[in-house]
């Protein structure tokens, strides 16, 4: 990555974006957006070679804070559903993060680029280690609650982590392959009480000095390190720098979430997934923006709902799923208090399901993409027409385009693979690597090009359209069908509530397209046999002939991954037999 030394930190806090907001400006005018974005693009954005999220943004914001400069909504608000309730300022979180960071350093003996797995819930704790390990330079692993002892003994010996925080849910497991792992030197626990071989998380930092020195770190030192979904193959260690996830959004993060200091962000996500880093930490904490977290140990609707009737919240952001299962509620019960902004990520949104929100509710949902590699690199910004289908228009900082196998960018209204310029200079929010995996690294280049694995089009508009995962890709009689559309057309059907849509083995066809449906409680004691046909005539009418499925099996589940992606592999592989 090209970087460029600024004269002064000073100099970091007088960019467009962050000045604007200081001086209480809540957009960038438009010349401003297209003068700042062409500079990003042909590398001109002069990039610091040190810079700290904590030292740089946090402390910047609590400085402000305490000049009465910032509305005097919370930097962090947690609620429990139960009535506990937490609130910090900028000035409280960077109190009881550098007693973390202090904890981290000085009892567990973790130093800068030391690794730490962190497996918690939506929890406080979370991200008071989060900004602790911004303080000290430790790289944090996130991992969700739902992780196997499988998936534990893989991630701590992959990492090589010296130290794991979890809770009393996940404890039993990772004793169970603790013995196994022999990086694996101390282990914290949160929780109310103490267990045999573990420390106290809470006990621990509560007694430690508030006086911690946050350490220098360079644009390009690993920050955290993501394992991909595993949609497709194993588990792979993604890094990201201080550059790609802290200093990104002083550049572009107006651009997508768009969030002001007097904004209330919530997002649904959980903690083992990127978006949550971006949304819920670093793209909402550099506006100075406030953080909202329920707890939510089951996302359920009537949870959701009664949260936006009962709490401030202006920008809602959550997976696919989530909207869907919303829009199954009566929603004319429902007074939201201050939603305004409502954005979907993690796989495309069936756009009956966006008609459905709108008209129930009157807000729109704005699409975002990325991946774990990339973060967010096309969305539909504030704004912006909604095309329902479309994932929008690339973010500043990147070049998206659309590719094919020999890396030529196609033509408006061709398929091919979607795919981020990384050459001759690699944009400031790409991942850094696959940790300990150079052939896989080298695997996602094609070219100039940064290869996403998602097939896609782009309009003359320049909108970006999904149709699929490259392997999701279905070939029936030379015929090639993508999932989504499929999809689409069901869900359309008010007997569906969710349908995921893969390829299955035919003697004659080579494939087909089988559907797996959830069916809406209305339908759901209605004759299966029935049901099936009126589904696949639906599809017959809604999209051309020969993508409609062939196969429909009614399931009470779709398998998800932690972000809400459905899982089709799983599905395609029970079709294949290769379970």
């Amino acid at each position: 990555m090209k970087i460029f030394k600024l004269r002064t930190l000073k100099s970091l806090w007088t960019l467009k974006p962050l000045y604007r907001t200081f001086r209480g400006h809540p957009r960038l005018l438009a010349s401003d957006v297209y003068s700042q974005y062409q500079s990003v693009r042909r590398g001109e954005q002069e990039i610091p070679e040190y810079f700290n999220f904590a030292s740089d943004v946090l402390d910047k914001w609590s400085e402000i804070e305490k000049a009465g400069k910032r509305p005097s909504n919370s930097a962090f608000w947690w609620i429990n559903g139960k009535g506990e309730e937490v609130k910090w300022s900028f000035e409280e979180l960077g109190f009881w993060s550098r007693k973390v960071a202090n904890a981290l350093t000085k009892v567990c003996g973790l130093q800068k680029g030391d690794r730490i797995v962190v497996i918690l819930p939506r929890v406080p704790e979370w991200w008071l280690v989060n900004v602790a390990c911004m303080r000290a330079g430790i790289v944090l692993i996130p991992g969700t609650s739902q992780l196997s002892a499988k998936d534990i003994l893989y991630r701590l010996q992959a990492s090589k982590a010296l130290c794991i925080i979890t809770n009393d849910t996940l404890a039993p497991a990772v004793e169970s392959v603790a013995s196994e792992c022999h990086f694996l030197k101390t282990k914290l626990i949160v929780s109310k009480g103490s267990r045999e071989g573990w420390l106290n998380f809470s006990e621990l930092y509560k007694n430690q000095s508030a006086d911690h020195s946050c350490v220098k770190t360079r644009i390009q030192d690993s920050m955290n390190i993501f394992f991909t979904s595993g949609t497709t193959g194993s588990p792979k260690m993604t890094e990201h720098s201080q550059g790609s996830l802290g200093f990104r959004p002083l550049l572009s993060e107006r651009y997508w979430l768009d969030s002001t200091p007097s904004d209330v962000i919530w997002n649904t996500a959980d903690t083992g997934w990127i978006l949550t880093s971006l949304t819920s930490v670093f793209d909402s904490w550099v506006f100075g923006s406030c953080i909202f977290v329920h707890q939510l140990p089951q996302v359920e609707s009537a949870a959701i709902l009664d949260t936006l009737c009962r709490f401030p919240i202006d920008t809602l952001v959550g997976a696919p799923t989530l909207y869907r299962m919303l829009v199954q509620s009566d929603l004319s019960s429902y007074k939201f208090m201050n939603l305004k902004h409502c954005m979907s990520g993690g796989e495309p949104l069936n756009p009956e399901v966006m008609e459905q929100w709108k008209r129930k509710t009157g807000l729109d949902i704005y699409e975002i993409y990325g991946q774990t590699e990339t973060g967010i690199i096309c969305s539909v910004f504030k704004g912006m027409k909604i095309k329902p289908g479309s994932m929008g228009k690339a973010a500043p900082l990147f070049d998206v385009q659309v590719i094919d196998k020999n890396a030529n960018i196609l033509p408006p209204g061709q398929q091919g693979e979607i795919a981020v310029r990384s050459k001759p200079i690699r944009p400031l929010g790409l991942f850094s690597e696959y940790v300990d995996n150079p052939k896989k690294t080298a695997e996602s280049e094609r070219g100039d090009f940064y290869v996403t694995g998602d097939k896609g089009t782009m309009d003359e508009d320049g909108y970006f359209w999904f149709i699929g995962r490259d392997d999701d890709i279905i070939i029936s009689s030379g015929y090639r069908i993508g999932p989504f559309e499929v999809e689409n057309a069901l869900i359309e059907h008010p007997a569906v509530a969710e349908a995921a849509v893969v390829s299955s083995p035919d003697p004659l066809r080579g494939e087909v397209v089988k559907a797996f449906v959830v069916l809406s409680a209305a339908f759901s004691s209605s004759d299966r046999e029935s049901l099936a046909c009126d589904l696949q005539e639906h599809v017959k009418k809604t999209t051309a002939p020969y993508k409609y499925p062939r196969k429909v099996e009614f399931v009470q589940q779709l398998p998800k991954t932690v972000s809400g992606k459905v899982k089709r592999n799983e599905l395609r592989n029970k079709e294949w037999g290769r379970m």
